[in-house]
């Protein structure tokens, strides 16, 4: 695993590589949480020169406008037909559906993708026509919250974005969306797709069944005691907030990344075990060690 610093701006340093800064037009399909975010930092950006969106729901193409996330929404085929670079930000179903219809559409554009899985998109493009033009990518960032109205400035400033498979893409390529999420303040990760779905299901996806399977709970408990959430504080609210996350969105990752995400279950559910053990068994002394152990995390979480 390889990183680099978003000072690596070598776009267009060589009018070769691609368009020039301020003249770059980017087309955002899936005008939402993420392309909406990337559609604000990029629009009317010394990045970007125009930014078109597109989107199936009318209702959100019509925020995206109102919101000024977008200049203009267009078909698929035109807004491709236009831009420099496409931005693929839509569930990773969809874009899994999308992808072969935009592949047939570029020549020297630049399509990437922002999906919470990567190995089955990796492969697809690679089946399609100009496979190098394609560049897997995964901003890691997001919130519970979904649409072009969660948008939020500055997102993605500090934050760490993962380019998958990146020697299979064009060199130009690689470079433009290296300066896009340099623009964005992002440090970028290398890693092959097998490698970042494994890590995805650790530090994410994991986290999101966990949340929705705490929310089951309570909400079961709820029936029976309808006083339960005048108790929920802060601690609550952080541990089970993700339980809130779109489903047209989530259930498509846990699919995609069955086997990787039953793995992180299994282990998560020994866990669970070990603390219900020590609790039956009166065993306080270890689950001390436990939770001992668990405060390791700090080194990373800071």
């Amino acid at each position: 695993m390889n990183t680099k610093t978003d000072s690596q701006e070598n776009i267009n340093s060589n009018p070769e590589n691609g368009p020039q800064p301020g003249k770059v037009r980017v087309a955002i399909v899936g005008v939402g949480l993420i392309g909406g975010s990337m559609a604000l930092a990029l629009t009317g950006s010394k990045m970007a020169g125009k930014v078109v969106g597109v989107d199936s729901n009318q209702i959100h193409a019509d925020t995206a406008l109102q919101l000024k996330l977008v200049e203009e929404i267009l078909p698929l085929e035109e807004a491709v037909m236009q831009s420099d670079v496409v931005i693929l930000a839509v569930p990773v179903n969809i874009a899994e559906r999308l992808l072969p219809v935009i592949m047939n559409l570029v020549s020297k554009q630049v399509v990437l993708d922002v999906g919470s899985t990567k190995s089955a998109i990796c492969v697809l493009a690679q089946s399609g026509k100009s496979p190098g033009r394609f560049v897997a990518t995964h901003p890691m960032w997001g919130t519970e919250f979904s649409g072009p109205g969660a948008a939020v400035r500055g997102a993605f400033q500090g934050k760490a974005v993962v380019i998958c498979d990146g020697e299979k893409s064009d060199a130009d390529a690689v470079a433009t969306v290296e300066s896009i999420y340099g623009f964005l303040g992002m440090h970028i990760i290398y890693m092959n797709s097998s490698a970042h779905d494994i890590h995805a299901a650790y530090i994410s996806h994991i986290s999101h069944i966990s949340s929705f399977a705490l929310a089951n709970t309570v909400l079961e408990k709820e029936k029976e005691d309808d006083k339960i959430f005048e108790l929920a504080s802060g601690g609550f609210e952080s541990t089970v907030r993700l339980a809130k996350s779109n489903i047209e969105t989530w259930v498509p990752v846990f699919r995609q990344n069955k086997e990787n995400v039953l793995d992180v279950l299994n282990e998560h559910i020994a866990q669970l075990r070990k603390f219900k053990s020590c609790l039956e068994k009166d065993n306080f002394e270890y689950l001390g060690e436990l939770i001992q152990n668990a405060n390791k995390i700090s080194r990373i979480l800071k």
